[in-house]
Formats: structure tokens, sequence, C-alpha cells
């Protein structure tokens, strides 16, 4: 990436669907929470934590937005970025989220949402995350696409590696294989990961009781999902609902 790429970085939500509008500049849209239906030149998807989209300079688009969205929004100046990444971006929009670019993404709205990021520090956060989408192969349908749907529909139900095999009706060995070849981690950390981002949602988005939000996500107590908010955050849940309550309030 050359230097001064990014033009801008915001955190937005949207709400009721948009006209279809063009920019003089591409766009990076990356979810944080919730789901957003995006349509690029007549191509739709839905962008979720496991999605992202790029929107080339001047391409019409719309999105929708369920009511807990929220993503960051990077606009970019693509004659800054190197011709292969352009290539690969152009070529394929809507782009797989591997756990490295999710951490990154968590990362920076975080940081932003607090508006403490400086832009040497998002240059290079944006330099790490192009490097995580470009270098991640584009994948045909994937195999565990019926799996991810049960599980993203409830995380709280004991879902050991044994029972998601039983479930794709595959050995434990040869899911273990399709989560390292398609997602390039395991069943166990995937889960893990889903199950801390739908906590975070959770706190960011109401006032349940803790306890309450450990068991809906499959946590066998408070103490066990405050463990895991530690190492992944290095916050409780309840100061990471107050640093998000903070964020919302000051985010555009």
């Amino acid at each position: 990436m050359r230097p001064n790429a990014l033009l801008n970085l915001d955190i937005r939500s949207y709400h009721g669907t948009s006209v279809p509008h063009w920019h003089d500049f591409a766009q990076l849209v990356l979810p944080l929470r919730g789901t957003l239906e995006i349509d690029i030149a007549g191509r739709e998807q839905r962008l979720d934590a496991y999605r992202a989209a790029f929107v080339e300079t001047r391409a019409p688009h719309s999105q929708q937005g369920d009511p807990a969205n929220r993503s960051i929004i990077v606009d970019l100046d693509p004659d800054r970025l190197t011709p292969e990444v352009v290539d690969r971006l152009v070529a394929r929009p809507f782009l797989t989220l591997t756990p490295a670019a999710n951490r990154l993404i968590d990362y920076m709205g975080f940081i932003a949402g607090g508006s403490a990021a400086k832009g040497d520090q998002m240059e290079h956060w944006l330099a790490l995350l192009l490097d995580a989408l470009v270098q991640t192969p584009a994948q045909p349908q994937s195999r565990l696409a019926a799996l991810l749907g049960q599980i993203e529909a409830a995380p709280g139900k004991p879902w050991t590696t044994e029972a998601m095999a039983e479930r794709t009706a595959m050995s434990v060995s040869r899911l273990h294989a399709l989560f390292r070849s398609e997602l390039d981690t395991t069943p166990a950390a995937w889960l893990s990961e889903l199950r801390l981002k739908r906590v975070r949602e959770w706190l960011a988005a109401s006032d349940s009781p803790i306890a309450e939000l450990a068991f809906r996500a499959g946590y066998s107590d408070q103490n066990a999902l405050t463990r895991a908010m530690r190492r992944a955050t290095g916050l409780t849940p309840a100061a990471y609902r107050r640093q998000s309550r903070t964020t919302a309030g000051s985010a555009p």
C-alpha cells in the first residue's frame, strides 16, 4: 500500500433502505455488529461478522441494515493502493473475513469509536487489514454453511466438536480439515470467536444481566465469560459495556 490511501474512517449504522448512490472514491464496509444487506452494481450480499464488502469507485450501491447494525466505513483513494490489491478487491468485492481480519476490525472499532486513533496508526492498521483481505483465497460455497448457520442461530447450545461433526455427517478429523481450509481456524476457536462476538453485541445493545448473556452464549457461568473477555479484550464484560456505550455516544 502506498502512503495516505485512507481518506476517512467512520463508524456508522444504517436504518431503512438507502437509494442507490456512488462516490468518487472506493470504500470498505466492515461490519462490527448486526447484519447489512448491500447491493453493489446489482450484486447483492449480506454482510456480517464473516463477510465484508469493497465498493469500487463510482459503483452504484445501496444498503439496508437490521436495527443493531454497525459498521466501519473506510473511504479509500484507489490510486494509492497497489494495482495488485485493487485488482483483487474489484474481482472479489465480497470478502470472507478470517479470524485475523476480524480481530483487526474489532480493534479499530474499539479504538476509532473513542476518537483515540491517530492517522499513522490507522494507516498501519489499513495496511495489515488489506493484506489479510487480499491474501484470503476466494472460496466456493462453503460445505460448512449449513452448520455455521445453525450455530450462529443458537450459540448457547453445547456445541462440541463431535456434535458439529455429527451435524455435517463427517468425521471429526474431516471437520477440522474443512475449518482449516475454509476458515483458517479450528471448530473450537471459531465457536469461541462467535460466542465472544455475540456477547459483545448484546453488551452494547441491551441492559440484560451479564450472567444471563453468559448463559445465552454458552458459557458455564459469568466467571467463565469474564475470563474469556479479559483474554480477548483486556476488559471485563461490565467495562466493555461501559466503553461501548461511550463509543456509541460519540459516533456520528
